[in-house]
């Protein structure tokens, strides 16, 4: 597999944290969790005006994208953060920093030649 076709599955297989980091709610949610540790669905709404059925909607496209994971503590259902996906994602975009600052090279020694 040349590094190209490595890069792009590498992408792909990160789209769906890139298309759920995407929107400010889900954003907020991944902030607070950061800070928080795992929080109850009544915890991330204090003090917003958002619903819990909005949150739990929200809560869901992030736990698809594996940036969340929800457990049980007893009757109550609490959410965290799962740090491994955006790794992941934090490595695509190394790789594609690393393209464009390959590329930028190749244009600078082009133009000084």
């Amino acid at each position: 597999m040349s590094p190209r076709t490595s890069a792009a599955g590498s992408l792909q297989k990160s789209a769906p944290v890139f298309s759920a980091l995407g929107d400010e709610t889900r954003l907020r949610l991944i902030a607070l969790l950061c800070a928080g540790g795992a929080l109850s669905i009544a915890q991330l709404t204090a003090g917003t005006d958002i619903t819990r059925q909005a949150v739990t909607k929200h809560l869901q496209v992030l736990a698809d994208a594996g940036l969340v994971r929800d457990l049980w503590q007893g009757r109550e259902r609490l959410w965290e953060f799962e740090a491994g996906r955006l790794d992941e994602a934090r490595r695509s975009l190394d790789t594609i920093a690393q393209q464009w600052d390959r590329a930028l090279a190749r244009l600078k020694a082009r133009l000084e030649d």
